[in-house]
């Protein structure tokens, strides 16, 4: 009985392949005798989005809670200000909707300009800003680092 080598179950590489990873050629077949470089995640692009989205849903969340303790400790936050936050935490959690799209992640960085902007309101909302700011950079260099 000569044919095809036999593959065990649940093993996806093509009869054959000699580089133990499955779905891949080997290394001599690939430009510069390399492999190409993988994430090792089974779908990079849902796990970019859902990092983005998680991102932009705790941002909503811490901003939305931060309202009261602002209030407490001594902010002048009036109806105005306190809109203006509760917009941004609305504006977070829509775009944390649309993360399939790519211009969300524009957005989301325009958000984040958005919340430093609002420390005109409070010093607070600025030091939020920047703190999610740093965490949104991260998500996108993670984003640039996953997808290339």
């Amino acid at each position: 009985m000569s044919g095809p080598p036999r593959v065990p179950a649940g093993d996806d590489r093509p009869a054959g392949a000699t580089d133990g990873t499955p779905g891949r050629r080997p290394a001599d077949d690939t430009p510069g005798g390399r492999p190409p470089r993988r994430s090792g995640l089974r779908n990079p692009e849902r796990a970019v989005r859902g990092l983005g989205a998680g991102t932009l849903s705790l941002e909503a969340l811490v901003l939305v809670l931060a309202i009261q303790p602002i209030r407490v400790v001594g902010g002048d936050l009036g109806g105005a200000a306190i809109g203006v936050v509760v917009a941004l935490a609305v504006a977070a959690v829509l775009l944390a909707g649309m993360m399939r799209r790519p211009w969300a992640w524009h957005a989301g960085t325009a958000l984040q300009g958005l919340l430093m902007l609002a420390g005109l309101l409070h010093w607070s909302l600025f030091v939020l800003g920047v703190v999610f700011a740093l965490v949104w950079a991260y998500a996108l260099h993670v984003r640039r680092v996953i997808l290339g």
